[in-house]
């Protein structure tokens, strides 16, 4: 059986007085994500009705890239700014797609 990558769906919500600069400091990190090795899918989407929603799709080849990922520069340094740019701690969630 061949090996099935792994899916990523990370919820983020904004502080409302820094809608902008989250969004800025997220679509900061597509272009260096998406040269990872391992990084199959890195989208980011906006919530239509509640703009301090925001939500990454993301597809990986193994945990180990995915893992790499999290532990980038360019995601300790988001990491970094947590508590003044987001309301809540991020909701990341780990998928195998079945069908």
């Amino acid at each position: 059986m061949a090996a099935k990558s792994i899916w990523v769906i990370a919820h983020l919500t904004a502080r409302p007085d820094r809608i902008d600069e989250v969004r800025r400091a997220l679509t900061g990190l597509i272009e260096a994500t998406r040269a990872e090795d391992g990084c199959i899918r890195y989208e980011l989407t906006q919530n239509n009705s509640d703009p301090v929603d925001f939500t990454f799709v993301e597809e990986w080849t193994d945990d180990e890239s995915l893992n790499k990922h999290l532990e980038s520069a360019h995601i300790r340094d988001l990491q970094s700014r947590a508590v003044e740019l987001f309301a809540a701690p991020p909701d990341i969630r780990r998928y195998t797609l079945l069908a």
